[in-house]
């Protein structure tokens, strides 16, 4: 993991801001969230998370996590932003997917983007990394830091709350 600075840092946070609109978009109840994916300065693909097929009949948004059996390795209903990116990414432009980055943000309760959290998913990981993305870049109160996507695999598995 690198922190980001300069120019870097900039342009970064312009991608924060067009997630952020993206997040906007999203219908979970518990978090909303916004990914773009850039490839040589353009977004080549965004998505924002909602239930599966942004349907209704899917929402399980209140369901306690602990009554799911232990088989069911992701908990919610919805369909994550990174996936959703990388599933328009790969309708739009699959030949520019991969060494594209991916910039993940959340909104707070006032729908202002906030800190992204730690590498926790290990589904967008492998996701990302089948698909050839090179980085994840995440924002930390510490700063805007980039991980390679190998990295941020890894420490999704190491991941405890």
């Amino acid at each position: 993991m690198r922190y980001l600075e300069g120019e870097e840092k900039i342009l970064a946070e312009e991608y924060f801001s067009a997630a952020a609109e993206i997040a906007k978009q999203a219908t979970c109840e518990r978090s909303k969230c916004g990914t773009v994916i850039v490839r040589e300065g353009r977004i080549i693909g965004s998505g924002f998370n909602s239930p599966a097929g942004n349907l209704e009949s899917q929402r399980r948004c209140s369901a306690f996590k602990s009554d799911l059996h232990i088989k069911v390795t992701d908990k919610t209903c919805c369909v994550h932003a990174e996936q959703r990116a990388i599933m328009d990414a790969l309708r739009r432009q699959p030949d520019r997917l991969s060494g594209a980055v991916l910039y993940f943000t959340r909104l707070n309760g006032n729908g202002e983007a906030t800190e992204s959290g730690r590498p926790y998913c290990t589904h967008c990981s492998k996701l990302a990394l089948d698909t050839g993305i090179s980085e994840f870049v995440l924002w930390h109160k510490e700063g805007i830091s980039a991980y390679p996507t190998d990295e941020y695999n890894l420490l999704s598995y190491q991941y405890q709350e």
